[in-house]
């Protein structure tokens, strides 16, 4: 094993121009947490997000990049249980570590042993993506035939929502461009286009209205949505805190439970994350553009 790593980190808040890769010592566990050799590693929203400082500027610089990662164990710290060197899992990283690396640090807490049956690619995107699906799709609970409207549903997060849904036998609606059309409706949902004048044409098709909106964009797009749920109560918000709270909804709530479900959900093969784009690391900045774009269908990773 090689002494370093080569891990993506923003050095400070801004845009693409403020990520760079560096050499870094590999980490060691601590208590709690468990090394890997990365296989593959989830692009989300969040990344550049939170590289521009969406969620504040506290982090110490340079910051690592990265949320979701699957991969090897090489060593596994103190007090932890379940996990041992050579098993392969997905999970998220560390506090002060990233997945965008060769080697990082995953939080044991929040790791699952991967099932054979789910390649690497696949379980990269279930720890950030795929949980926030199940979970934003489980926080009211729906009987079959009652109306779920995805916003945003042609991106990864979106695309196992309406997946997840078609399981369940909801009546599924999905708000994304018309470029997305195919794909959204390859999932089982019905395509509405985004835009102005979206609540009409999703009343269209749910005259009744929602009995949940689940929203992954956020600001003005989620404000226009919002009046198609039957009470305000019933929308969801995996992206827009501040706005859904002020619309009379809720966040999302994080489960404890969520990344365990939704892997064996994917290991039965009901749930495909759908992984279109593959970048190496040393590409990991047109794999961030890719998302950041809006652009892209199903999930963007990258493979060290």
């Amino acid at each position: 094993m090689s002494e370093t790593t080569q891990t993506l980190v923003f050095t400070e808040y801004g845009g693409p121009e403020v990520q760079k890769l560096i050499e870094q010592p590999i980490p060691e566990p601590g208590s709690g947490q468990i090394a890997i050799a990365v296989k593959a590693t989830g692009v989300n929203p969040a990344d550049w997000k939170r590289r521009e400082g969406w969620f504040g500027n506290a982090h110490p610089l340079p910051s690592p990049m990265g949320m979701e990662a699957s991969g090897i164990v090489t060593a596994v710290g103190d007090d932890v249980s379940g996990f041992a060197v050579g098993d392969a899992v997905l999970g998220t990283p560390a506090i002060g570590y990233g997945s965008f690396a060769q080697h990082t640090l995953l939080n044991a807490a929040q790791s699952v042993l991967k099932p054979e049956e789910v390649s690497f690619a696949d379980a990269a995107t279930l720890p950030v993506a795929g949980a926030t699906a199940y979970i934003a799709t489980h926080q009211i609970e729906l009987e079959a035939g009652q109306t779920m409207v995805i916003l945003g549903a042609g991106g990864g997060v979106g695309n196992m929502s309406a997946q997840i849904g078609k399981v369940h036998k909801f009546n599924v609606i999905g708000i994304a461009s018309e470029s997305k059309r195919e794909f959204v409706e390859s999932a089982g949902a019905t395509f509405v286009l985004s835009g102005e004048g979206v609540a009409d044409r999703v009343r269209a098709v749910a005259p009744e209205g929602a009995d949940v909106v689940i929203d992954l964009v956020g600001g003005q797009a989620l404000r226009d949505v919002a009046p198609v749920a039957k009470d305000p109560k019933l929308v969801i918000s995996a992206s827009d805190a501040a706005t859904v709270e002020e619309l009379g909804g809720s966040a999302l709530v994080r489960t404890a439970d969520a990344l365990e479900k939704i892997t064996g959900v994917v290991e039965y093969g009901l749930v495909d994350p759908h992984v279109e784009k593959r970048f190496s690391l040393e590409r990991a900045d047109e794999a961030i553009a890719e998302v950041e774009g809006g652009h892209s269908l199903g999930k963007v990773i990258i493979e060290p």
